[in-house]
C-alpha cells in the first residue's frame, strides 16, 4: 500500500491542528527588571535659571575692540622680545608694514575698498604677505585659521593686474578669443565650492570699482551660467580643481596668460586627494612655468607634501609662518562644554534662547552652526528646532548645490551641517558652533 501524499492529513480524525503562536512586538513583551546606576556628570550643573549667554558674548568682537586688540598686538610686537610675530625666511625679504596706508596701492579705489570693508589695521600675516606679493615674489605662507589669508593674496593680485592694465603690458587678458576661450590673468584654486564662493565674494569686494572682473567656477552647480560669466570676460578666476580641469578640456578656459597663481588651503586640497589634478593644472596645461608667473601658496599646516609642492611650484620664494602653525587665531574664542547625550538638545535650545534674548537689533542676529554625525540626525534636529520656534535648516551631501545656495539665503538662526571639513561658509558671522 502506497504512502499517502505529503499534503494529505492522514493523521487520526480526532487530531487537531496545533495553534499558532501569537506575535508580540518587543515593546509589549515582558522585560526583566534591570537596575542601572548612572554616575554623576563630570561637570557642575548650573544653579538657578539656565543662562549661557555670558559664555558666548566673548565671541562677538566689535570694531572698537578689534582695533584696540590689533593696536595692542602691534605695540606688543614692537616692545616685547627679540622674536618677530611672523617668522620669515628667504632672500631680500620686503619690509613689513603696520597699516594699509603704507601698502602703496596702484589706485585710490583699492584703499577705498579697504575702508568699505572696515579694515582698521592689517593682521600679522597681511603685514608681511601683502608687501611680498606686491613685490612680485613667490610666497609660501603658513598662517592660522581666521588670520585674514584671503586678503593677503587678493590685494597683491588685484594691484598687479591694475598696474599691468595701466601700463598696457599685456593684451587680451580678461577677454575671449574666436573660440569663446577665456584667458584669465590670475588663477585662485580652492579645495571646496564653499570656500571658492567665499573667496569670490571677498575678491569682488576688494576689486569694487576697479574694473577687475572676478569669476568663480566650481562643481555641483550648472555649468551653463559659469560659461556665460566666463564669456563676459575674466581677469581673476576662482575655481575648484575638478571644475577647472573640465573647463580646460572643453577649451573654454586657457591658462597660457596666467601670471598670478594662488593656492588657498593647500593642505586640505592634498588631504582631499587633489594633488594629481593640481599638478596636472600647473604643470601640464600650458601654464607659464615658475619664474614666469608669481605663485602664492597658503596652508594652515606644513607637511612634507606641501614642502614638495613648494619646491616644484615656487621659484626663489619667501617662507612666512604666522603664529603657531595649525592652530586658530587669537581672535577666535574656543570653549568646550561637556554635555551628556540626553541633555544636548535642551542645552542647545537654552543657548539659542540666550542668544535671541541678547540680540535686540536685526543686524546682530546670532547665527549658530550645529555639526552632527549623520544626515538623518541633521534632518531630525532641523525638524525639532523648528518645532521649538527656531528657524533652522539642514545641509548635507544629499542636497543639491542649488538647494544649498538657496538655503544660505534664508533668514535662519541655525544651520545644521554633517561635515566640518568641507562646509565652511558663514564662519565669519557665526557666534556659536556646536558639535
Amino acid at each position: 500500500m502506497s504512502s499517502p501524499p505529503w499534503f494529505s492529513h492522514s493523521s487520526s480524525a480526532g487530531s487537531t491542528r496545533r495553534p499558532r503562536s501569537t506575535y508580540l512586538p518587543p515593546h509589549l513583551r515582558t522585560q526583566p527588571k534591570i537596575t542601572v546606576t548612572i554616575p554623576p556628570p563630570p561637570y557642575p550643573k548650573p544653579a538657578g535659571p539656565f543662562d549661557i549667554s555670558e559664555k558666548f558674548d566673548e565671541l562677538e568682537v566689535t570694531e572698537e575692540e578689534e582695533e584696540e586688540a590689533l593696536e595692542e598686538n602691534i605695540i606688543k610686537t614692537k616692545k616685547v622680545g627679540p622674536g618677530p610675530e611672523v617668522e620669515a625666511s628667504g632672500v631680500d625679504i620686503p619690509p613689513a608694514v603696520t597699516s594699509f596706508d603704507e601698502m602703496g596701492f596702484a589706485t585710490k579705489a583699492l584703499g577705498d575698498n579697504v575702508r568699505r570693508c572696515k579694515y582698521v589695521n592689517p593682521t600679522p600675516i597681511q603685514k608681511y604677505a601683502i608687501p611680498v606679493g606686491m613685490a612680485g615674489r613667490d610666497l609660501m605662507a603658513c598662517a592660522q585659521t581666521g588670520s585674514g589669508k584671503t586678503a593677503a593674496f587678493c590685494f597683491p593680485i588685484i594691484n598687479s593686474i591694475l598696474l599691468h592694465k595701466n601700463n598696457n603690458t599685456i593684451t587680451g587678458i580678461g577677454s575671449r578669443g574666436s573660440s569663446a576661450t577665456a584667458f584669465p590673468m590670475a588663477l585662485i584654486l580652492a579645495p571646496t565650492r564653499e570656500l571658492a564662493s567665499q573667496i569670490h565674494e571677498e575678491a569682488k569686494k576688494f576689486s569694487y570699482q576697479t574694473g577687475v572682473k572676478v569669476v568663480v567656477a566650481y562643481g555641483g552647480a550648472p555649468i551653463v551660467l559659469q560659461l556665460q560669466n566666463l564669456e563676459k570676460g575674466v581677469d581673476i578666476l576662482v575655481a575648484t580643481p575638478g571644475r577647472l580641469v573640465d573647463l580646460i578640456e572643453r577649451r573654454r578656459v586657457s591658462l597660457r596668460n596666467v601670471k598670478y597663481l594662488a593656492l588657498d588651503e593647500a593642505d586640505r586640497m592634498l588631504d582631499m586627494g587633489f594633488e594629481r589634478q593640481i599638478r596636472m593644472i600647473v604643470q601640464q596645461m600650458h601654464m607659464p612655468p615658475p619664474g614666469s608667473r608669481q605663485t602664492m601658496l597658503f596652508s594652515a599646516t606644513f607637511p612634507d607634501q606641501i614642502q614638495r609642492l613648494a619646491s616644484d611650484f615656487l621659484s626663489n620664494f619667501i617662507f612666512l609662518a604666522a603664529g603657531k602653525v595649525g592652530s586658530s587665531t587669537d581672535l577666535i574664542v574656543q570653549k568646550v562644554e561637556f554635555v551628556a547625550d540626553m541633555d544636548k538638545r535642551d542645552y542647545l535650545v537654552n543657548l539659542l534662547r540666550s542668544q535671541r534674548t541678547n540680540n535686540t537689533t536685526p543686524q546682530n542676529n546670532a547665527l549658530t552652526l550645529v555639526f552632527v554625525e549623520t544626515k538623518r540626525g541633521a534632518d531630525s534636529l532641523e525638524r525639532w528646532l523648528c518645532s521649538k520656534g527656531f528657524p533652522s535648516t539642514a545641509i548635507h551631501g544629499d542636497k543639491i548645490q542649488m538647494v544649498i545656495v538657496s538655503i544660505y539665503c534664508l533668514n535662519a538662526s541655525s544651520y545644521i551641517h554633517t561635515c566640518i571639513h568641507t562646509r565652511d561658509l558663514f564662519m565669519n558671522c557665526a557666534t556659536g558652533i556646536c558639535i
